[in-house]
């Protein structure tokens, strides 16, 4: 595995039955990857290319060429876990980014704009094929752990949290080109595309590796809900994106997420059975998520008092 680029695992022989060869392979780069820094590139996942390329235009359409108070008509729900519809980063955050979000199709907290037509439909097919991509990659994931291939589905089942945000960054200026600061994401399993802007960076080792958009693939990263059951075992990708100078950048990323009451907590798998010490302490997942949007809404002044997974870590020496 290089250390230049992220490595990239054909899922094709997640949809044969007789290709065991294919899927020991697969399983092998995934959890290698997993353990060392939380990513990996998927091709042949089953979301096709049509509507990957569709959905990128159409977000083009809608944050390029619609006015303000058009887009404003698509104004978040109050009571959401998260602001559906419209919105943009405050003037106060390093973050350049306006972005549209979604719960799955049959929330009532979704708010979509009415242009441009069949908007509404792309969106709604590309968040089912995610769902099914995610519940796929978490059946790997817990074989990779060396759990039952059901063993994640089963401790995650309701998907009324998992969300999608289309993204727009404004291109970078001589002063900065920051689109997202550096972070890990909360959630469980996030997919990522992104056009050929590119600006999408992990890091490994210390260093930060772009992320170079490949035609059909999707960028998938372990978030913090698997790197706290897993006791670490699998580490959650840290990554930002850079603004590209004197052009904008369009992505999507899908989270595969976890409802807000369930509790987390490190797996007796990971701990008690095998005689470790769990390394986080349990908590609330939408009270860890409550924390992560004040970051959003207050940045703190300085980067250590930004609140990560590491809020809840104890100390095991």
């Amino acid at each position: 595995m290089g250390e230049s680029c992220i490595p990239t695992v054909d899922l094709s022989p997640c949809f044969r039955e007789d290709d065991e060869d294919g899927m020991k392979k697969a399983k092998e780069i995934i959890g290698q990857a997993c353990s060392e820094y939380g990513f990996f590139q998927v091709v042949n996942h089953g979301v096709p290319l049509g509507l990957m390329t569709r959905a990128i235009e159409l977000s083009k359409t809608f944050f390029e060429t619609l006015p303000n108070e058009e887009k404003l008509k698509c104004v978040p729900n109050s009571g959401a876990p998260l602001p559906a519809g419209y919105n943009r980063q405050p003037e106060q955050s390093p973050d350049k980014n306006e972005y549209l979000l979604m719960f799955p199709p049959a929330s009532n907290l979704n708010v979509y704009p009415q242009n441009p037509p069949h908007f509404r439909e792309v969106l709604e097919q590309i968040f089912a094929y995610f769902t099914k991509l995610g519940v796929l990659i978490e059946s790997i994931l817990s074989q990779c752990l060396g759990l039952p291939s059901n063993f994640l589905k089963e401790f995650n089942h309701d998907r009324s949290w998992d969300f999608m945000a289309g993204l727009h960054y404004f291109p970078a200026t001589e002063a900065e080109n920051n689109g997202i600061t550096e972070h890990e994401d909360g959630n469980c399993i996030t997919f990522v595309f992104q056009d050929e802007a590119g600006g999408l960076e992990v890091r490994r080792n210390g260093k930060w590796i772009p992320v170079i958009p490949t035609r059909g693939s999707l960028v998938v990263n372990v978030g913090d809900v698997i790197q706290v059951l897993s006791n670490n075992n699998f580490k959650s990708a840290t990554h930002r994106v850079v603004r590209p100078k004197s052009k904008s950048r369009y992505s999507y990323a899908f989270f595969y997420n976890l409802h807000g009451d369930k509790w987390v907590e490190p797996l007796q798998q990971f701990t008690k059975d095998i005689g470790e010490a769990p390394k986080y302490r349990g908590f609330r997942y939408k009270e860890y998520q409550e924390l992560r949007m004040r970051n959003k809404t207050h940045p703190p002044s300085t980067p250590e008092d930004v609140i990560r997974i590491t809020h809840y870590a104890l100390n095991t020496s």
